[in-house]
């Protein structure tokens, strides 16, 4: 297929799905985590719960970045937005997540100067025409996004610009899935794997799951037949008695990475010995700081920070949500107390969080599923 609407393809998609319903063992259950949040978006946009058989349960991972930012960061970002002088910059889904003072738009209301950027390029513009001031960029996202991160800063050293700095907040998703399999709270039998990320890390780097862990996962698009298929191929192990690490999104993501990326995110950036993630808590080697020779575009070293861990509101259950252990209706808060107008936790906040694509499309699904259940 070449074009996109060959990937929405209804007929197609009853087709998979009927292969899909084929390899399902009867009286078996299955359950796999999509790790993207990109995915839990085309899948409840397009319905594709429809078209799996009943036997199949796909639940959400901790694959939306700004989800797992602990509401202590956020805290400490809005702490140095308020710094004299200070521009603090931001993509927009972090505008709105919540901590324990607020949020960025909150503290904006205040008075802090907090500017939304499509990039860190943009971030970089800013400190370019306000010499006077110090432009921090709020980083944030998985492997995904940190290699823009990384350039920006090369960028800013080799144009001289010493009034840009970057509050590095980036994640890695292999200890976040480790973790994930540790937990006692959720059994998987396989992995819908990221597609964004693994354009820049390759596949290579799944095979513990398959290995020690004996899960199949397929890295795939975010085209409903790309999911479907995704799917399809984890059956087609498991059928086959196999746990195997497949490439089924051949066509964007290479099975070694991207290695000028590799390269520049390691040139700028080092691994942080633990790091807070929202509703994991501490996961070692799981999180990305500036490197020392970087140190004057590093704002945790420019910047006195309190560090302070804020515990989520009693009410929220983005953790459960992003252990998969809980689907977002099953939170007591959801489409009630925590909407996308009034969000209690982050996975309600970002375009990639799962209650937001829940609560946006999974409506008349979720209705379903109480008149069934009766809850």
């Amino acid at each position: 297929m070449r074009f996109v609407d060959e990937y929405r393809d209804a007929g197609k998609a009853g087709a998979l799905a009927a292969r899909v319903a084929a390899l399902c063992e009867p009286g078996r259950s299955y359950k796999f985590m999509e790790v993207c949040g990109g995915h839990t978006h085309t899948i409840y946009r397009h319905g594709l719960t429809d078209h799996l058989p009943e036997a199949v349960t796909l639940v959400h991972g901790p694959g939306c970045p700004v989800c797992v930012i602990p509401m202590g960061r956020v805290d400490d970002a809005i702490h140095i937005a308020g710094q004299p002088d200070v521009i603090m910059t931001s993509f927009g889904d972090m505008m709105r997540v919540p901590g324990g003072t607020g949020s960025f738009l909150d503290a904006k209301a205040r008075g802090a100067d907090i500017r939304m950027v499509y990039s860190p390029l943009d971030a970089l513009k800013i400190a370019r025409e306000n010499p006077g001031r110090r432009v921090v960029f709020m980083a944030i996202g998985f492997e995904t996004t940190a290699p823009s991160t990384a350039m920006t800063v090369l960028r800013a050293r080799d144009e001289g610009i010493g009034n840009f700095s970057v509050f590095c907040n980036h994640v890695t998703i292999i200890p976040a899935v480790k973790a994930i399999l540790d937990s006692p709270d959720l059994r998987l039998d396989g992995f819908v794997g990221p597609g964004h990320v693994s354009a820049v890390i390759g596949c290579r780097p799944y095979g513990f799951i398959a290995r020690d862990y004996g899960k199949p996962l397929v890295v795939t698009g975010f085209e409903p037949l790309d999911v479907l298929h995704a799917v399809y191929r984890i059956l087609l192990q498991l059928d086959g008695g196999r746990a195997e690490v497949e490439n089924q999104y051949s066509r964007v993501v290479p099975w070694e990475g991207n290695p000028r990326a590799l390269e520049v995110i390691g040139e700028v950036m080092e691994l942080r010995p633990y790091f807070e993630w929202r509703g994991l808590g501490f996961i070692s080697h799981s999180a990305l700081r500036m490197r020392e020779e970087y140190a004057a575009f590093d704002a945790e070293r420019i910047f006195r920070i309190p560090g302070g861990r804020v515990a989520d509101p009693k009410a929220c259950q983005c953790g459960e949500v992003l252990k998969g252990v809980l689907r977002p209706w099953e939170c007591k808060v959801f489409g009630t107390a925590c909407t996308p107008e009034t969000p209690i936790g982050t996975c309600m906040v970002s375009s990639e969080g799962a209650c937001a694509a829940y609560y946006t499309f999974g409506r008349f699904s979720r209705e379903r599923v109480r008149e069934a259940t009766g809850g």
